[in-house]
């Protein structure tokens, strides 16, 4: 079975500072890891695949639905900025690894990338104690 995503990259974008015209494949797998390794170590792997399973068929509904939107939404948003931010200045191509940069932007030090990966990752751990509780 494909992975089915519980955020889409809208929701993503809309709730973090990664720019709206990031092109998704920098960051889909991203979303994926979190998911698979974040979400479902929470949810546990039966109301994992329920969850699966209702979104790529009928759709979520009543209590499911609630738990998705309010607890395992913005829980993987803040995972996946968590997973994402480390890579987001490199890229692997033909000729090695290459860190990227815009124009009219500077780069962070590493120190400045681990921040914004603790703050991303207590923000999901926040919202991932709203789920436990």
């Amino acid at each position: 079975m494909a992975t089915v995503l519980f955020i889409s990259r809208t929701d993503l974008v809309k709730n973090s500072i990664i720019d709206a015209n990031t092109d998704t494949d920098l960051f889909i797998q991203f979303i994926k890891v979190a998911q698979q390794i974040e979400i479902r170590n929470y949810l546990g792997t039966k109301l994992y695949e329920k969850l699966q399973n209702d979104i790529s068929g009928s759709g979520v509904t009543g209590n499911y639905q609630t738990l998705l939107n309010e607890y395992v939404q913005p829980m993987l948003i803040w995972f996946a900025q968590a997973e994402y931010y480390p890579y987001a200045a490199y890229k692997i191509k033909a000729g090695g690894v290459f860190k990227g940069t815009s124009e009219n932007s500077e780069s962070v030090s590493k120190n400045e990338v681990d921040y914004l990966v603790n703050k991303a990752r207590n923000t999901a751990e926040y919202y991932t104690q709203r789920f436990l509780d």
